[in-house]
């Protein structure tokens, strides 16, 4: 992965014509001042580890601190994020980085560093863009890389179940999971980098949620190092031997414990694959279609409306955003998955449904171009950030009847406070996670730098459009996590006797509080 961007470089695409003439006339937005700072230019400051606690840590696992493998690890994929690593600092890099090949070795790793009072930072696909590897701490700590743990250990084709280790890429657990006729169905945009772990403990959420599930929902059993020992939870489909331990892991973020394995439900691998677009005049009555499939059927396995902005710009399809600007109305994408007869049947009865409710049917082709560069969004905030553009991304969900109160909330947030700083917004939504009682809501919002600060600049807007999410009654995170960013927002949401019950926990399995310290818990 690209150290002070998205994924591969060699993938990395200028951006259209079409789209820097849009951000100059509509959000005055000015090339980047200068280019980004190269990996070999970054100062990194000397590693604070004694020579006694690298001995120690070198006996039970290995232990790297060069300064590549210590900046490569350093913060996650937020915009804040990039920026900073764009302008090469690296301060906050971690004093070295820890590559454990069992559960045994995390364990041992944690227990010294338990000792020694180094704050651990579990690291996956380092894919976080809400502050989940940027932990509140001023002493020593390190990544714990959890990326030599990256095995399919047992597949049970009866119970439909794998065991994954958690540092497995998804792309790479899909292989080894397709070799078997199986899938795990989980897409979502970070798919490419993103590991099996790190999905568990944020609870991510994939394109197809609409059929397979959130990943909390694939989740069946799930082991975890802490410093005073492992945790093993979940040994039956169902049970009622009181509260389900895996939830105290679940989205738990490396501050409770490091899951180093989970096992999962998987579904046969799908014969067949199909996606469409659909037009409806407004967000709205977009919406309403929506819920009605979430509520009544029928429900295809993905599902996803953009607003009218959204619709507008193309952002849907980014490899295609230049010609499809312009667009009026709201596409909604529909997703069919299975063997050929029940899709064919589902996509009928979706069919029928639709156009009962407004829709619009606009053929295979908008869908097929969104399932084909679906993962290309991230490469275009990499360009977006090269030609002086501000581009981030926030969401929440809420209860279906207060979805438009929520948007509406959200979304004028951003625009006064981004207009009143001088840079007006364009802001962007859309819907991509369903269930029977309500959605999540995806913004997206582009604006240029602004001259003086840019992440004071956003941190403003940020705040704004938190507040405005929980004064609306929505969640302050449905798929990304807490982290930092999130968790002054997360405590209110809480409440103090919630807030109190997870410092227990904390107290309970890290009494010291070297797990991801500022992260999740306060």
């Amino acid at each position: 992965m690209l150290w002070n961007g998205w994924g591969d470089p060699e993938r990395a695409t200028p951006l259209p014509q079409a789209v820097a003439g849009l951000l100059r006339e509509l959000l005055g937005v000015e090339p980047a001042a200068h280019p980004p700072v190269a990996l070999a230019d970054v100062a990194v400051a000397p590693s604070r580890l004694t020579d006694g606690l690298l001995a120690a840590l070198t006996a039970v696992t290995q232990v790297r601190t060069d300064d590549e493998t210590r900046v490569r690890r350093t913060r996650g994929k937020s915009t804040p994020d990039l920026m900073r690593m764009r302008d090469g600092e690296a301060a906050d890099a971690p004093d070295a980085v820890l590559l454990p090949a069992s559960h045994d070795e995390v364990l041992a790793a944690l227990r010294v560093c338990a000792e020694h009072g180094v704050a651990v930072v579990p690291f996956g696909g380092g894919t976080s863009v809400v502050g989940g590897l940027t932990p509140r701490t001023t002493g020593c700590r390190v990544a714990l890389d959890l990326r030599r743990l990256n095995g399919m250990t047992s597949l049970d084709p009866v119970s439909r179940t794998a065991v994954l280790q958690a540092g497995l890429r998804a792309p790479e657990a899909e292989r080894l999971l397709a070799a078997e006729g199986f899938t795990l169905g989980h897409f979502p945009q970070s798919f490419e980098w993103a590991t099996i772990g790190g999905f568990a403990a944020t609870r991510g959420s994939g394109q197809a949620s609409a059929g397979y599930g959130r990943f909390d929902d694939m989740v069946v059993a799930l082991t975890a190092a802490t410093p005073r020992g492992t945790l093993d939870t979940g040994r039956a489909p169902r049970s009622a031997a009181g509260p389900d331990l895996r939830q105290l892991l679940l989205g738990s973020e490396g501050a409770f414990g490091v899951i180093t394995s989970v096992t999962v439900r998987v579904r046969p691998l799908p014969r067949e694959r199909r996606y469409e677009g659909w037009r409806f005049a407004s967000f709205a009555e977009g919406t309403r279609a929506m819920r009605s499939l979430a509520q009544d059927g029928p429900l295809p396995t993905v599902l996803r409306l953009s607003d009218e902005t959204e619709t507008m710009v193309g952002l849907a399809r980014p490899q295609s955003i230049a010609e499809s600007a312009g667009a009026a109305g709201c596409l909604l994408l529909a997703g069919y998955e299975g063997d050929a007869a029940r899709t064919e049947d589902l996509r009928a009865r979706t069919h029928e449904a639709l156009r009962g409710l407004g829709g619009e049917p606009l053929g295979d082709e908008p869908g097929e171009q969104w399932a084909q560069g679906r993962f290309d969004a991230p490469y275009l905030r990499d360009s977006l950030l090269g030609a002086g553009a501000f581009a981030e991304t926030l969401e929440t969900a809420t209860f279906w009847s207060n979805i438009p109160a929520l948007y509406t909330a959200v979304r004028d947030a951003l625009t006064a406070t981004l207009t009143a700083a001088g840079t007006p917004p364009l802001v962007m939504c859309h819907i991509s996670h369903v269930y029977e009682t309500g959605a999540s809501l995806y913004f997206t919002v582009v604006c240029a730098q602004g001259k003086d600060d840019p992440l004071a600049h956003w941190d403003t807007a940020k705040r704004a459009a938190n507040d405005a999410i929980l004064a609306a009654g929505g969640t302050i995170s449905h798929h990304h996590g807490v982290g930092t960013d999130h968790r002054p927002w997360y405590e209110r949401e809480a409440g103090d006797l919630g807030t109190q019950t997870l410092r227990a926990v904390k107290a309970a399995l890290d009494p010291q509080g070297i797990l991801n310290p500022g992260v999740l818990v306060p």
